[in-house]
């Protein structure tokens, strides 16, 4: 079904009859049901949702999940390194702050940021603390 005009919140049924009467669920084979879906999906995140609508939101997110692990390309896992990089350029923080954090000179810090010197145990602790992630974030 090709949906004509953009959907809003307002303008979709609250009984889970009447959405499935707007757009069945079903399997998303192409672009176009994946177009149609995810318009519905987008009208609906972010509102406070009946019981209802709050379980068709999730068949659908279901099926938008399933079409875009088969249909698109896999993205490579980041190195811990990078992943580093990530987490210390989101908090605002730079190499000063990262040897203060794993406790070592400033020289080392920026070494391993050069990635001339890798994180030991007791530095991948240290971070995966601070940051409140998995030890593993920084081992890949």
């Amino acid at each position: 079904m090709k949906l004509s005009r953009k959907l809003s919140f307002d303008r979709l049924p609250t009984s889970f009859d009447g959405l499935i009467k707007l757009h069945a669920p079903r399997p998303i084979h192409d672009d176009v049901s994946y177009k149609n879906t995810v318009e519905i999906v987008d009208a609906l995140a972010g509102h406070t949702l009946n019981r209802d609508q709050e379980d068709y939101l999730v068949l659908l997110s279901t099926l938008v999940e399933r079409y875009e692990a088969d249909t698109l390309p896999k993205r490579p896992k980041a190195s811990g390194l990078e992943m580093l990089r990530y987490l210390l350029d989101e908090n605002g923080l730079g190499g000063d702050d990262l040897a203060k954090l794993i406790a070592v000179d400033r020289s080392v810090a920026f070494r391993i940021l050069k990635g001339e010197r890798g994180l030991t145990t007791d530095h991948v602790k240290a971070l995966a603390n601070r940051f409140g992630v998995p030890a593993d974030v920084f081992i890949r």
